[in-house]
């Protein structure tokens, strides 16, 4: 037993297929004044989206996107190109509307909620107070948090997804906490079995020197926590509170059948964890790009998954799950607003083929 909410929502999550809803998907794209499959992933996007929501023509109209932030103690090892002091810095500016996830979601409607799981510093007035402790603790030295800690953060992020569910249609989950592309890579690491001259990249930029301190370091941590193999002992020795948070939101939104938009490289470690527990939590998500970080790719295939763009973003936050969440709500305007053949009386080749003859 983990716990009583983590074993509880890991016994609600089952797996999204329906033969028939797809069909009738289909059958509705299929049946709109364009060439059939023309609109490519546009039309599988929704049509995912319509099997989470377990319904033919789900609205998206209420959107929130997550935005979960914590410090990281393996920042000593000298593996970022900012100081520790930008995490709390950048709350603040999640806050005032300055960032750019901020310019996002006015742009497309989009609530973001900030969530502080453990900045470094005292409470910060206007972000959701889930702190576990001010950061965690160099994993090059030690794990990086305890193993209560680590269940605290997963039961975190499952709460706010039940809430959610309550509130909005879709949400996307991003993050920010200097030091996590170095605790992502790590989790790659461990669960994927790969090298870290193949998991670490530049992340927030860092010259050679700093790219080389990061793969020390995730080595040596790799070594130190060896024995860590169930997903709870690897997210201690080596995840962040957000990152554990974001993967008990998964867990949560699988269990409410709550679509989640993941953002990038560090979201995406989320799901790692998250898979680990449960492979069907990862039919609720849809995976919104393919960061620039140089391992995303290599986790997106260990995941089995394929992001809807490559816009060679690194920034996180939930930048690329914002852009998504607008393009899953431009397939639900097609889907929808579209005049089908024999509304607008075009006649219907009837052939199923993805572009029409000349």
């Amino acid at each position: 037993m983990i716990s009583e909410l983590v074993d509880a929502t890991l016994g609600r999550i089952k797996p999204i297929g329906d033969p028939s809803l797809s069909r009738q998907v289909e059958d509705r794209w299929d049946s709109l004044t364009k060439p059939r499959g023309s609109l490519g992933k546009l039309e599988r996007l929704y049509l995912h989206y319509a099997l989470i929501a377990n319904r033919p023509d789900p609205a998206v109209e209420t959107k929130g996107l997550f935005i979960f932030c914590g410090d990281h103690g393996v920042v000593d090892e000298g593996v970022s190109a900012y100081p520790q002091e930008v995490t709390r810095q950048m709350v603040y500016n999640f806050l005032g509307g300055g960032a750019a996830i901020c310019v996002l979601c006015r742009h497309f409607g989009i609530e973001p909620v900030v969530v502080d799981m453990g900045v470094k510093g005292d409470e910060i007035p206007g972000a959701v107070n889930l702190k576990i402790a001010p950061g965690t603790v160099n994993f090059v030295r030690a794990p990086a948090m305890s193993r209560g800690q680590a269940i605290d953060a997963i039961e975190a992020g499952i709460e706010l997804a039940i809430e959610a569910s309550g509130r909005f249609h879709v949400v996307g989950i991003g993050e920010m906490g200097i030091g996590n592309t170095t605790s992502a890579a790590a989790l790659l690491s461990a669960f994927s079995g790969q090298d870290a001259i193949h998991t670490v990249g530049a992340g927030t930029g860092v010259d050679e020197g700093g790219l080389a301190r990061k793969r020390l370091a995730v080595q040596e941590a790799l070594l130190l926590h060896h024995g860590a193999t169930d997903p709870i002992s690897i997210l201690a020795a080596y995840g962040g509170f957000e990152i554990g948070a974001m993967a008990g939101f998964l867990l949560g939104a699988a269990a409410e059948r709550l679509p989640v938009v993941v953002d990038g490289f560090i979201s995406s470690s989320a799901a790692l964890v998250a898979r680990a527990f449960s492979p069907d939590s990862l039919d609720v998500a849809l995976f919104s790009h393919r960061s620039a970080e140089r391992a995303h790719a290599l986790m997106l295939d260990f995941l089995g998954v394929e992001p809807q763009f490559d816009l060679d973003l690194r920034l996180g936050e939930g930048t690329g799950a914002a852009l998504a969440i607008n393009l899953l709500e431009t397939s639900w305007h097609l889907y929808t607003e579209m005049a089908s053949f024999s509304s607008a009386g075009v006649t219907d080749s009837g052939a199923r083929h993805d572009t029409i003859s000349k």
